[in-house]
C-alpha cells in the first residue's frame, strides 16, 4: 500500500472518475462507470473518492481489493481486464485508504455489461463528465474510430442506383483528369466503375445498391440530404465583426471541394516573386495544403455524427474542422510520423484514385510543407479534442528571404522533405537547439532527426556547433547574410573557442574563480561543452582545479602566462 495523497487528481474528467463509497458502492454501479470509462479513452476510476476531489475512504466491505478485477471481469462482456492499487491518503479526519482502479481503453471491440448494457463517457456543457448510454450510432461511430469497422463500404438502406447523378459521373471523370488520377478509371463503363470504386453492393437478391461512399461522391443532392444528413459543408469568412461570406451546402464531396475552392479564391490574394528567371506565386494560404485540408476533413469526419465540415476564414487564420475526433491510435504527437489510418477506408481509397488526396495517404505532410516553406508557422492541431480534428493555418505574411532560398535549394538539390522544413523552421523561429529537441518537432526518433539535420548541415543551410552529445544547431551564416542579420549569426553561433577562453580567464581573474554553471551562462555552451572548455584550461596549465565533481571550481594559475586581454 502507498502513502502519498498526491496520486489523487484535481478533479474529474473524461479519463478520471470519483466514485464515493462511504455507503458501499453497489456493484452494479462499479461496473457501469468502468464500462464508461473502457468504451471511451479508458483512464481511472477511484474508489473511496468523493466528487470535490477529498478522500473519505472505502467501505469495510471493500478493503479487501483481491477478488475485484475478477468480479469486473465477470460482470463485463467482453472481460474487462483492471488492475487495482490501493493508497493510504490523508482524509478529512485523518489516514483513509482508497483504491484506485486503471482501465484500459476498449481497443477491439465495445464493452458490455453482463445485464447488457452499452455505455460511455461524454463531457457536459459545464465541463463535467457523464456516463450515459451508447446508442446504436455510437456504437458504429466507435467501431469506425478504432477501424474495426468501415461505414463507408455499407449499403444506405432506402437508396438506389436511381439516385446517382449522371453529372456527378461525369464530374468524377473530369476530376480523374484534371487531378491525375487512376487513369484505367476512365476505361470502365458506369456499372464496371460502380463496381471498381466501391459505389455499390449486392444484396441478398443480386441487385446493386448504393454505399455510402457512392453517394457521397456521385449522389444527387436531394438523395444525400434525404439519406445522409449527417453530410454538411460550411464555408464562412469574417472580417472583424462582418460576415462576409457565410453559406451551407449538401452538394456531393467533388462538387463540395470544387465549390468551396471557387468561393475561396477571391478571398487568397496572390502576388509573385522573382526567384532567378522564374515568377513564383506566393498566396496568402497554399491551395494545394488548402484542398489537402479541407478533402481530409470531409474523407475523414465522422458520418455517424451530426455537425457540418466547417472552412472558416478570419483576419488571422484559416481553420478547417470536422466532427469525430482522431481516430485511435493517431495524435498530436504522431500525426507526422505514424501509418495512415483513415476512418472511412473505402472513400479514402475512392478520393486517392480520383487523385483529390495524396496517393500516399500522407496528405498531413503536403499541409505542412504548404505552410513552411513560405516560411510560416506549421499547422495547428492543439485544439483537436474527443470530439473534432480542428486544424488552424495562420495567415501571416510569408518570409519572402527564406522561399527564396527554398526554392533556390530545391533548384539545386530537388525538394526538400518536410522533416528538413520543420527543422529550417524551429532554427529560424527558437535561434539554436540540439537534436533532441528537433526530433520531438518533427516526431522521429533520433537517429533519423540526426541524419535529416545533418543532410541540412551538407547542403550548407544549418551550422553544427561543437561535437557527440552537446551539439547544437543555427540556420548557416549563409542563411543569416541573405537575411541581412549578420549579427543574429554571430549571437546565435556563439563565440570562437579563443573568445571563450579569454572570458573564461578573465573571469576567473576578476572574481577570483569561476564554477562550470558560470561558465555556461557566460559562453552560452552547454553542460558537457563547458567542462571541456575548463578541462582544456586546466591541461594547459592556466586554470587551477579546487575541489571534485560538483563542488569543483577553478582559479587563474598566476605563474602561466594566460595573455589575458
Amino acid at each position: 500500500m502507498t502513502n502519498n495523497s498526491q496520486h489523487i487528481p484535481a478533479a474529474e474528467s473524461l479519463t478520471v472518475e470519483f466514485k464515493s463509497d462511504r455507503k458501499r458502492l453497489s456493484d452494479d454501479e462499479l461496473v457501469q462507470a468502468l464500462v464508461c470509462l473502457a468504451n471511451t479513452e479508458g483512464g481511472e476510476l477511484w474508489l473511496g473518492v468523493e466528487d470535490d476531489a477529498t478522500p473519505t475512504g472505502l467501505h469495510a466491505a471493500h478493503l479487501s481489493l483481491n477478488g475485484l478485477p475478477g468480479l469486473i471481469a465477470a460482470r463485463t462482456s467482453p472481460a474487462l481486464q483492471v488492475s487495482v492499487e490501493a493508497f493510504e491518503v490523508n482524509g478529512v479526519h485523518g489516514a483513509v485508504t482508497v483504491a484506485r482502479i486503471q482501465v484500459p481503453k476498449a481497443t477491439h471491440s465495445e464493452i458490455a455489461t453482463t445485464s447488457g448494457q452499452y455505455l460511455h463517457r461524454r463531457i457536459k456543457q459545464d465541463g463535467t463528465p457523464e456516463c450515459v448510454a451508447m446508442l446504436p450510432h455510437e456504437r458504429t461511430s466507435r467501431s469506425s474510430s478504432i477501424g474495426i469497422f468501415d461505414a463507408s463500404v455499407q449499403v444506405v438502406a432506402g437508396a438506389t442506383v436511381a439516385d446517382f447523378d449522371p453529372i456527378e459521373r461525369e464530374r468524377l471523370r473530369q476530376a480523374v483528369q484534371y487531378y491525375g488520377g487512376d487513369r484505367v478509371l476512365l476505361e470502365l463503363e458506369d456499372e464496371q466503375l460502380d463496381a471498381a470504386l466501391g459505389f455499390t453492393a449486392r444484396s441478398a437478391s443480386g441487385e446493386r445498391l448504393p454505399t455510402l461512399t457512392g453517394l457521397l461522391v456521385i449522389g444527387r443532392e436531394v438523395a444525400i440530404r434525404d439519406f445522409v444528413p449527417t453530410h454538411e459543408l460550411a464555408f464562412q469568412v469574417l472580417e472583424q465583426e462582418d460576415i462576409r461570406f457565410n453559406e451551407f451546402r449538401r452538394f456531393p464531396l467533388l462538387k463540395a471541394l470544387e465549390w468551396l475552392e471557387t468561393n475561396f479564391r477571391p478571398f487568397n490574394p496572390e502576388r509573385e516573386i522573382q526567384v532567378g528567371l522564374f515568377r513564383v506565386p506566393v498566396p496568402m494560404v497554399d491551395l494545394g495544403a488548402f484542398r489537402e485540408a479541407v478533402a481530409n476533413a470531409l474523407v475523414h469526419r465522422d458520418y455517424h455524427r451530426l455537425g457540418a465540415v466547417h472552412v472558416r476564414l478570419n483576419d488571422n487564420s484559416l481553420t478547417i474542422s470536422n466532427p469525430g475526433g482522431l481516430v485511435d491510435g493517431v495524435t498530436i504527437g504522431n500525426l507526422l510520423s505514424t501509418e495512415p489510418r483513415p476512418r472511412n477506408p473505402r472513400l479514402a481509397d475512392v478520393m486517392k484514385r480520383i487523385g483529390v488526396v495524396e496517393r500516399s495517404g500522407r496528405g498531413v505532410d503536403k499541409i505542412y510543407r504548404g505552410m513552411l516553406r513560405f516560411g510560416r508557422p506549421q499547422p495547428d492541431y492543439s485544439r483537436t479534442d474527443y470530439n473534432n480534428v480542428i486544424l488552424r493555418l495562420e495567415t501571416v505574411e510569408a518570409d519572402e528571404i527564406f522561399l527564396r532560398l527554398v526554392i533556390e535549394q530545391e533548384n539545386q538539390r530537388g525538394s526538400l522533405s518536410v522533416d528538413g522544413l520543420i527543422v529550417l523552421s524551429a532554427l529560424k523561429g527558437q535561434k539554436r537547439m540540439n537534436a533532441e529537441e528537433l526530433a520531438g518537432l518533427v516526431q522521429q526518433d533520433l537517429a533519423v532527426t540526426k541524419r535529416t539535420v545533418e543532410s541540412l548541415v551538407e547542403a550548407g543551410l544549418v551550422e553544427a556547433h561543437g561535437k557527440t552529445r552537446g551539439r547544437t544547431y543555427t540556420l548557416s551564416m549563409a542563411m543569416y547574410q541573405a537575411k541581412g542579420d549578420k549579427a543574429a549569426y554571430t549571437r546565435q553561433a556563439g563565440f570562437s573557442k579563443l573568445q571563450n577562453e579569454q572570458m573564461v580567464l578573465n573571469y576567473a581573474l576578476q572574481h577570483g574563480q569561476i564554477r562550470r554553471s558560470e561558465v555556461m551562462a557566460l559562453c552560452h555552451l552547454t553542460k558537457d561543452q563547458a567542462a571541456k572548455l575548463l578541462t582544456a584550461l586546466k591541461d594547459e596549465g592556466r586554470l587551477l582545479q579546487h575541489g571534485e565533481r560538483r563542488g569543483a571550481y577553478y582559479t587563474g594559475n598566476s605563474s602561466a602566462d594566460v595573455g589575458l586581454l
